[in-house]
């Protein structure tokens, strides 16, 4: 299904690795499991020193992929650019270790700590998902976007908020049993 959506004409992706961990995989997915041609893909190639960039994916460090995506600097609309097929319909770029991440579409963006709420209010169209009627929960670190937080009171899905670290996060995911669920 993936490999048929992303062969029309009408669509394209643009990827950023940021020179992290993260780009192997993008390879591996959009090149040679769908089938993608090589530029869908940007700094893909993971180094030491990450190139020399800050792998932050953001307004500021994943500029390049902004520009390209038909925005300015600061994330609105690049009103210069008049024809809007020539841009990718979907752009992505991930950290260093591709733990957090950067939407964006044609002229737009959604920021890092937002994406989650994004795809959690929208889980119906996630296959995954939609076939265990949703997520059974979801949880974001102290400092991320309150986003979260009002999407899951709206859709009732509980919220956990942990300290900042993936140590927290595995021990939540641990306790499914406190809260009768097989996985998370």
């Amino acid at each position: 299904m993936l490999r048929s959506f992303w062969s029309r004409n009408d669509v394209s992706i643009l990827f950023d690795g940021m020179h992290g961990a993260g780009g192997p995989f993008a390879r591996r997915l959009l090149i040679e499991e769908l089938g993608m041609s090589e530029d869908a893909l940007m700094r893909c190639n993971p180094l030491p020193d990450f190139g020399g960039c800050h792998p932050d994916p953001n307004l500021t460090y994943a500029d390049e992929l902004v520009k390209k995506m038909g925005m300015a600097p600061d994330g609105s609309a690049d009103e210069s650019i008049k024809d809007l097929t020539v841009l990718p319909t979907l752009g992505a770029a991930n950290d260093g270790d591709g733990d957090r991440n950067m939407i964006a579409g044609s002229q737009f963006f959604v920021t890092p700590s937002d994406s989650l709420a994004l795809i959690c209010d929208n889980w119906e169209a996630i296959p995954h998902f939609a076939q265990r009627g949703g997520p059974n929960g979801v949880a974001r670190s102290m400092p991320s976007s309150a986003a979260l937080d009002v999407v899951a009171q709206a859709r009732s899905i509980p919220l956990f908020i942990t300290p900042t670290g993936w140590k927290f996060f595995g021990n939540l995911m641990v306790r499914t049993s406190d809260h009768g669920w097989v996985h998370y």
